[in-house]
């Protein structure tokens, strides 16, 4: 047991020293010459497509519409909740979509009406859709991909960005 704890012993101090040297890095960084460093550019950044989902007048309280972003091989829904909830879009604040693919291994959700849930039947991981996908059981370890939505002055729904990685892709956009 001993060579063990030394072996974790080590790669705990490895890790605070590169930890530090990191940070150390960073804050030498942040001023040049006195002025504050540019912010670098995010690492993982993705073009997202502007699709459009939907028009209000299609939408039903409480009642899912099946879409697909950001490509038609990622299905989702476009709910609106009839409730005003963060993150959500149109004139109510109250449109919100999702992916339907569960992020723990794929399983299609299913939306439950009755406490405004997406549910995966493969191992019952429940997502609460006024609260963002945020997950409330289960084995899935994130959140639900949220599409974020622009309502435009005609009332058409369009998806512009994902906010988690969609069940499946290395990047939530197909190279074609």
């Amino acid at each position: 047991m001993k060579r063990c704890d030394a072996l974790v012993d080590a790669g705990r101090r490895s890790f605070f020293a590169r930890t530090a040297a990191v940070a150390a890095g960073a804050a030498a960084a942040t001023t040049v010459a006195g002025e504050p460093a540019k912010a670098a550019p995010a690492l993982a950044l993705i073009e997202y497509p502007t699709r459009k989902l939907a028009n209000l007048r299609d939408l039903k309280v409480n009642e899912p519409l099946d879409i697909g972003y950001p490509d038609d091989q990622s299905p989702g829904v476009l709910l609106k909740l009839g409730t005003r909830v963060e993150g959500g879009a149109g004139p109510d604040g109250d449109v919100v979509a999702f992916s339907t693919l569960c992020p723990h291994k794929g399983y299609p959700l299913n939306y439950s009406a009755g406490d405004k849930t997406l549910n995966c039947p493969g191992h019952y991981s429940r997502f609460d859709c006024e609260r963002g996908g945020l997950e409330i059981w289960g084995h899935a370890t994130q959140n639900l991909a949220q599409f974020r939505l622009r309502v435009d002055e005609a009332g058409d729904v369009h998806a512009v960005a994902v906010d988690e990685l969609i069940y499946g892709r290395l990047s939530n956009v197909l190279q074609g």
